[in-house]
């Protein structure tokens, strides 16, 4: 199974740094799941009055992801988590309608956004997996157990840096904007083997499917921000 999926990733464009078995080996130990916003959703394209978005392709691969965690690890949901070091207002939407557990916003330290989730929840780096893009994250992909690099072909130097210091397990073939988040949840929900499974599950909406969605929707999402050099809840308006 493991050398069909190389083979179809690779076939997208996908580079597996560390080798399939040991990406999946990685994964099983996996609690929780830190993805970057800009870069990695969407382009990063900023400019007044403008802020990254989304695609529901990305979500729809989010929700897949947690219910195969879900499925995985006797109904026991991953901790979810964005980081951004804007004030992304569609990174806050968007975690508040799938339920997230954390947005991190305006906090340009990513690493203590990672300290604090790893406080808050009792879990250690080696067991979060995540998504990033570019250099502010590189202080969490040097920390985390499995990290996926979304591409961008106008970044050959940064690429390079990140392999020749181990900061990455997988560099997508999609660029951020053009469903890198999908690429990577189906990457993982195929080499943990639970694809088809919350496929067909998604499918029949049946009793395991709405037992899970009503456990996932009961999830209280909340805000922090940077401020003093220490992290803080985030006021909404």
């Amino acid at each position: 199974m493991e050398n069909k999926i190389q083979k179809i990733f690779e076939g997208l464009g996908g580079k597996f740094v560390s080798s399939p078995s040991v990406i999946k080996e990685k994964l099983s130990s996996v609690k929780a799941i830190i993805y970057d916003w800009d870069g990695v959703f969407n382009p990063g394209i900023k400019g007044e009055g403008e802020n990254g978005t989304y695609a529901e392709a990305d979500s729809m691969g989010m929700n897949m992801l947690r219910f195969g965690f879900w499925l995985e690890h006797k109904h026991e949901l991953p901790v979810t988590a964005i980081v951004s070091g804007q004030k992304n207002p569609s990174a806050i939407h968007l975690a508040l309608r799938e339920h997230l557990d954390h947005v991190y916003i305006k906090v340009t330290d990513k690493a203590k956004a990672l300290s604090h989730l790893l406080k808050i929840f009792n879990i250690k780096a080696r067991e979060v997996a995540f998504y990033f893009d570019d250099i502010l994250d590189l202080p969490l992909a040097s920390e985390c157990g499995v990290r996926f690099l979304v591409n961008r072909n106008a970044s050959p130097l940064f690429k390079q840096y990140v392999l020749q210091n181990k900061y990455c397990d997988y560099i997508t073939g999609q660029q951020g904007g053009d469903y890198a988040v999908r690429e990577i949840s189906e990457l993982v929900l195929g080499l943990t083997g639970k694809f088809n499974e919350v496929v067909r599950e998604r499918i029949a909406y049946g009793d395991i499917y709405r037992k899970y969605i009503q456990q996932r929707n009961n999830q209280k999402t909340n805000i922090f921000t940077l401020h003093n050099n220490a992290i803080i809840e985030y006021p909404l308006p």
